[in-house]
């Protein structure tokens, strides 16, 4: 999760002018287009719808943190709910925890792969449009 926060926060740092990911595609689909090969199913995504899709999931996971967080807090609740389930259900409970832990760390990485490449595809836009900079002036 930490490394999802950190490439978010990258993001946000890096991406000033998210206009300027308009209509460029991650270069997995540039890819396909060139080799001839059908699309993704969300294939007319542009990297600034993603850049929006990515600032509004980070909310959502923010939040979702914190309802933990809260949750845990308020252990009295948690803890009665345990001491109804009783032992029996103590194997079923952790087999559905492990699934969902698993599920949501596909999702974090995939967030996370996706967020580093906007970034590093952000970047290379600055770079064409002013390969100037960062050369030493003489």
């Amino acid at each position: 999760m930490e490394q999802y926060f950190s490439a978010t926060h990258k993001m946000e740092q890096e991406v000033m002018f998210p206009s300027l990911l308009r209509g460029v595609f991650p270069q997995q689909q540039q890819q396909q287009q060139q080799d001839g090969a059908a699309p993704d199913a969300d294939g007319h995504t542009d990297l600034y719808e993603r850049y929006q899709q990515l600032k509004a999931i980070k909310p959502m996971v923010e939040k979702g943190l914190a309802s933990v967080h809260d949750q845990t807090s308020s252990g009295s609740d948690a803890d009665a709910s345990w001491d109804e389930a009783g032992d029996g259900g103590d194997a079923g409970l952790e087999q559905r925890l492990c699934h969902h832990l698993a599920g949501l760390q596909q999702v974090l990485t995939h967030l996370t792969r996706d967020t580093n490449a906007l970034t590093r595809r952000y970047s290379q836009i600055l770079e064409q449009i002013s390969p100037s900079e960062g050369q030493p002036s003489w």
